[in-house]
């Protein structure tokens, strides 16, 4: 129906932009979980359409990159393998996924998707405008204040990897 409007949840869009080889993208199960088509669907009209994409649009990942990302965020069940190196989408070749989908699903997830790549771009230009000011009063204040200035870029810095977290039985060797 024309002006069906989907809800998409901006922050599962900013959840799924990851940084893998230099670059911000997006993975061809998570698209295709926004667009609402099965991984395989997705990746058949992109093959389809395999002129459209070249390096800088997608790329597959490696074995080694595709166990990197499980071991940060999923972890299969005992005895479950990954067929298919997932496809990654760099911010063009998401662009070209709306010229090869057009449904209108897809449409409004393109537009969500491109204002969150806008928001990270800023967010990344404010965070550098910010270590350029750090800089310049670093500079022009004396060692006292190094501690601070310390503790303020290690705020600014990337978060560590997350760790698991959840219930834990004590050890048999600890008293309850």
């Amino acid at each position: 129906m024309a002006g069906e409007r989907f809800p998409i949840p901006v922050e599962q869009i900013e959840r799924a932009i990851l940084l893998i080889r230099g670059q911000k993208v997006m993975l061809d199960y998570n698209l295709a979980e926004l667009y609402g088509v099965r991984t395989k669907l997705l990746n058949q009209a992109v093959k389809r359409n395999l002129k459209r994409f070249p390096g800088d649009f997608m790329f597959q990942l490696t074995f080694q990159e595709v166990r990197g990302l499980r071991s940060q965020t999923v972890t299969l069940k005992r005895g479950q393998h990954i067929k298919y190196r997932p496809y990654a989408f760099t911010e063009h070749g998401i662009l070209m996924l709306s010229s090869i989908l057009s449904s209108e699903r897809a449409v409004q997830v393109n537009i969500e998707i491109m204002r969150a790549f806008v928001r990270l771009r800023a967010l990344i230009a404010s965070n550098k405008d910010l270590a350029r000011r750090l800089d310049e009063l670093e500079k022009k204040y004396d060692s006292q204040f190094k501690v601070v200035f310390d503790a303020i870029r290690r705020l600014m810095a990337s978060p560590p990897k997350p760790k698991r977290i959840g219930f834990q039985t004590p050890s048999r060797t600890q008293p309850p």
